[in-house]
């Protein structure tokens, strides 16, 4: 028989153990297949079928789940304890059983993500390429249009690309063509690079969506985007995605298209803490590519960019409806 830890520390509490222990799930949380009594669902999407160049991102979810473990349990900077404060989850991965067909695919993720967001329970995302934001903006965006904080190296409103509408470089065009997301309450932070569209920032600019190009983060601060942010989304409920080539390649150098001069660890860091107050009703972290990485140097600053965006995601759901 095997032997059950007695006490408190090791048994009632897991994230209380020591951190190389047990198996691995999202910064230590309670893995559950139930949606029943979950706030906050932290959900990995092992998805690249949308990548145009490098693929990798597949082995994300997996990657930032174990640097993940290292996290301590209360943001330092806000004091913000998201595991006292809500039933937070790890609900897995959003399994897909035809990856090799990209519609289907993306449509089966928002089959997942309906049945999600109709429990209440507000997802949190780990990709998996950035395809993936569309299929969960239309279970998110069921009821009518969301404005987004966008953190990205590219604006991602290209269109098709060698025969494909659903690449991950197109998925907020898409959006906004089915009304998921309010173009006028988008801001996108920290872009840079055009990929091989070179409309991309126009189909952003002259659908209204506030451009703030790398250089204007740098020439202003994070505290600049971050006033931008609040003033562009404002008091409606939005979406947060964040793609981790917004960092810099020394930040960052796991992913699959980098960009020169980019937002640095702590800049992320200090942007997202500033976004509190903000009506933030899902978010997703992706483009982390592990083959690419660097001593597992991009899968742990994901997780730490993570672990703030679960912050201001149980802050938000705590203002609308309080937990527990």
């Amino acid at each position: 028989m095997l032997k059950q830890p007695q006490t408190y520390l090791d048994f009632q509490d897991p994230q209380a153990r020591p951190r190389h222990t047990g198996i691995a799930s999202f910064f230590r949380a309670p893995i559950s297949q139930q949606l029943d009594g979950v706030d906050i669902g932290l959900i990995g999407v092992p998805f690249d079928g949308g990548v145009t160049h490098r693929s990798g991102t597949r082995h994300g979810p997996r990657a930032v789940r174990d640097q993940s473990t290292l996290l301590r349990r209360i943001n330092a900077a806000t004091q913000v304890t998201p595991f006292a404060t809500a039933r937070v989850r790890d609900l897995g991965d959003c399994w897909i059983e035809q990856p090799y067909e990209l519609v289907t695919a993306l449509k089966e993720i928002e089959t997942f993500y309906r049945a999600v967001t109709a429990a209440g329970v507000v997802p949190l995302s780990v990709g998996g390429d950035h395809s993936i934001s569309f299929p969960i903006l239309r279970a998110v965006a069921a009821s009518g249009p969301v404005g987004m904080v966008h953190v990205d190296a590219h604006c991602d409103t290209g269109d098709d690309y060698m025969g494909s509408r659903f690449h991950h470089g197109a998925p907020f065009r898409r959006a906004v063509e089915e009304n998921l997301l309010d173009p006028k309450r988008v801001i996108q932070i920290g872009v840079r690079g055009t990929t091989n569209d070179p409309d991309m920032w126009g189909f952003s600019q002259r659908s209204g969506m506030r451009v703030l190009p790398m250089d204007e983060f740098d020439d202003r601060g994070w505290r600049h985007a971050a006033e931008e942010a609040r003033r562009v989304v404002g008091n409606g409920p939005a979406y947060l995605s964040f793609d981790i080539d917004s960092l810099d390649p020394s930040h960052a150098p796991g992913t699959g298209t980098p960009e020169a001069g980019g937002i640095t660890a702590l800049q992320a860091l200090r942007l997202l803490r500033d976004l509190r107050g903000i009506d933030f009703i899902g978010g997703d972290l992706v483009e982390v590519s592990p083959p690419f990485d660097v001593g597992t140097l991009t899968s742990f600053n994901a997780a730490s960019i993570l672990f703030e965006i679960l912050c201001l995601l149980v802050e938000a759901r705590e203002k609308r409806q309080p937990l527990r």
